[in-house]
């Protein structure tokens, strides 16, 4: 017996070596405290991007003084946050865009800061260098901004990044650009020329804050400028201008927004291959604490033209286009429409009470007051259940517990909260309430984000805390649900270094230009469902980076159950060429799509695949190896009974010959 063990302690370790199953670092059918991830101190996060080029999500941590900036590089081996440069800006920082503005495939860093001049923004980049750091003793001073702050979308496409927004020469009304003029062989570089921006109709002046967005609105796949605008009254507008390429942007519509209107976010809520808007509404806000009063969720469906319910329509009645064919997705639609009226006569509106979801706390949290000047939060957007359709984070307040909340989409039924009657075709919401226990024992949130932490496939949380109730700053979530579904996540890339290996100075220190966080890329996609329905989606790149939005430099989408390969994904730039989108047919689910296009138009855009091995492979690999021993073993046992059947037969045959000759 004492032989037995002795052998069986000895043979262990070899057999974990060659076991192909690693130890689940989360077990639970639930969501999981994964804790800080290395990350220390009593700082905010401010920015997600990938600033060492490994197709892995890092952060940028901004420090208490609102001053200091530490990079922290994902891990994959030790699964935490390495700290990577740290360097001090001389202002207080009100935003920090990261992108790739000087076309070099790497990240740089844009920080609007506090100016000495009143109702001003200073702008200052901070290039990359060798060794994942920023070149903090050599920033480049830009042209500021007022208050309103721009956003990076690309006006010309380049594929480069220039930015949106007033100047203090210019009017309060009047938008302009910088445009982005970097010439890296330029022996006095200048990053940006200021001019007037190509928008042709009447501007508004921008709010402060406000939710503005590069994002297609129309269908066309090609990015559209939404601008959340002061009416000079108190209230607030939009304004949607939509993208004729060379011709410059066009207003096509503005109205006024509903009284109270918080952030704005933006997805296909419903599913429909379009992009709808989403935002709270509150009677009152406290200054001091940035609390919401009597507060209403809305949802402001766009309408436009859908997807043809057979491949074999035309699309076309009498000339006129009244659907989209599954291969004909980014044909725009000039009379898509946001209807923001409140009314039972009006499908395309819905507004629903705060309480209806929260009736234990029917506050929300809209406006964080722990930073200076306080930051608006918008309801987070995340497809958390891989069925199709973006789920809502949302921080609830009861008392003094400021608790963040999931919220799912589910069909529309009797009795489901913010379905109007007979709207079968739009989506309700239910409070997750079974494995959520982490979420509702934080009572000091003051903002949360959807990312996907190690890039396992799953949309996990971000909680960022105020360290009130003494367990830090920060906390990671990991959503460990099981879901039977798939999911597909996407980048476009800028076309730095002509799509090909980057060089660092003098030739040195090749890499792949991954790093870019480009905004304006657009994705949909046609699918077929496990019952054989076909539906479309439509997903934006990064299309909100003022105030803190923290949205990722990817897109993660997901595709619900399905039996087959995603039909049709289309694939939209900023580029001015005549075809602006690719078509992709058959891409495998549970994979990652890196799109690597080209300014040129005569220039072909290249597209790699990274498939993620799943936790399944293994066991897949053992069935199909057991599956052919049994197989092999049902054979050969065949084969004997057969050889031996063929002996007696033999036999037979041999003693009747011998029989007849006698």
């Amino acid at each position: 017996m004492l032989y037995l063990v002795f052998t069986a302690c000895l043979i262990s370790p070899a057999i974990a070596a060659f076991w192909p199953f690693p130890t689940k670092r989360f077990t639970g059918n639930s969501l999981i405290d994964a804790g800080s991830l290395g990350l220390k101190g009593d700082g905010r996060i401010v920015a997600f991007g990938d600033f060492n080029g490994d197709q892995l999500l890092d952060v940028l941590l901004l420090g208490s003084d609102q001053q200091t900036f530490t990079t922290h590089l994902w891990n994959h081996e030790s699964f935490r946050y390495v700290e990577s440069d740290t360097f001090k800006h001389p202002q207080k920082v009100y935003n920090v865009v990261p992108g790739d503005f000087t076309h070099s495939g790497k990240l740089d860093l844009l920080v609007m800061s506090q100016s000495q001049k009143n109702n001003l923004l200073d702008l200052t980049l901070y290039p990359s260098i060798p060794g994942d750091e920023f070149d903090s003793n050599n920033p480049l001073k830009l042209p500021p901004s007022t208050l309103p702050q721009p956003i990076p979308i690309d006006v010309d496409g380049d594929l480069k990044i220039d930015l949106l927004g007033i100047t203090p020469e210019g009017s309060d009304s009047i938008l302009q650009v910088w445009k982005n003029v970097w010439n890296a062989s330029s022996s006095t570089p200048n990053l940006f020329d200021i001019e007037e921006a190509p928008f042709k109709g009447q501007q508004c002046a921008v709010a402060n804050p406000h939710s503005n967005a590069v994002i297609d609105l129309d269908g066309d796949c090609l990015a559209d400028v939404f601008i959340v605008c002061d009416d000079g009254k108190g209230g607030k507008t939009y304004q949607i201008w939509i993208n004729a390429k060379n011709e410059g942007f066009v207003l096509s519509q503005q109205g006024a927004l509903p009284s109270g209107t918080q952030s704005i976010s933006f997805a296909d809520i419903d599913r429909d291959g379009t992009i709808d808007m989403i935002f709270a509404t509150c009677s009152d806000v406290s200054k001091s604490t940035g609390v919401g009063s009597n507060c209403y969720i809305n949802i402001a469906y766009n309408h436009q033209l859908g997807l043809c319910s057979l491949s074999t329509d035309s699309g076309l009645r009498k000339g006129q286009r009244v659907c989209r064919r599954p291969e004909d997705l980014c044909i725009a639609d000039p009379n898509f429409k946001y209807n923001l009226t409140d009314s039972p006569d009006n499908p395309d509106f819905v507004k629903f009470p705060v309480k209806s979801l929260f009736p234990s706390s029917p506050s929300l949290l809209v406006l964080d007051t722990t930073y200076s000047p306080p930051l608006p939060i918008s309801l987070k957007l995340g497809d958390a259940n891989l069925d199709g359709f973006p789920d809502i984070l949302a921080i609830t307040v009861s008392g003094r517990d400021h608790t963040p909340n999931l919220v799912y989409s589910i069909p529309c039924a009797a009795g489901t909260v913010g379905c109007p009657n007979g709207a079968s075709d739009r989506r309700g919401w239910s409070l997750a309430n079974k494995g959520v226990e982490t979420l509702q024992t934080i009572t000091d949130a003051r903002s949360v984000s959807f990312l996907d932490m190690d890039e396992d496939g799953t949309l996990d949380i971000l909680v960022q805390r105020t360290g009130s109730a003494g367990q830090g700053n920060f906390m990671f979530v990991q959503n460990n649900f099981y879901y039977d579904a798939f999911f597909l996540k996407a980048i476009v890339l800028n076309g730095a270094c002509n799509n090909g290996w980057c060089y660092g100075p003098n030739g040195t220190g090749k890499y792949h230009p991954f790093g870019v966080s480009y905004s304006g890329a657009t994705y949909k996609y046609t699918i077929l469902d496990t019952a054989g329905h076909r539906s479309a989606a439509q997903v934006g790149q990064l299309p909100q980076t003022s105030y803190h939005s923290l949205q990722t430099p990817y897109s993660f989408f997901g595709l619900g159950r399905t039996n087959n390969y995603i039909e049709n994904l289309f694939v939209g730039t900023t580029v001015h060429s005549e075809e602006h989108y690719i078509n992709m047919e058959g891409v495998i689910p549970n994979s990652k799509v890196v799109i690597l296009p080209s300014a040129d138009e005569n220039e072909a855009w290249k597209r790699e695949l990274f498939l993620r091995p799943g936790d399944w492979i293994p066991w897949v690999t053992i069935t199909v190896v057991v599956a052919m021993m049994l197989l092999g073993i049902i054979a050969f046992v065949l084969h004997l009974n057969e050889k031996r059947e063929d002996e007696l037969e033999r036999k037979r045959i041999s003693h009747h010959i011998n029989f007849d000759a006698l």
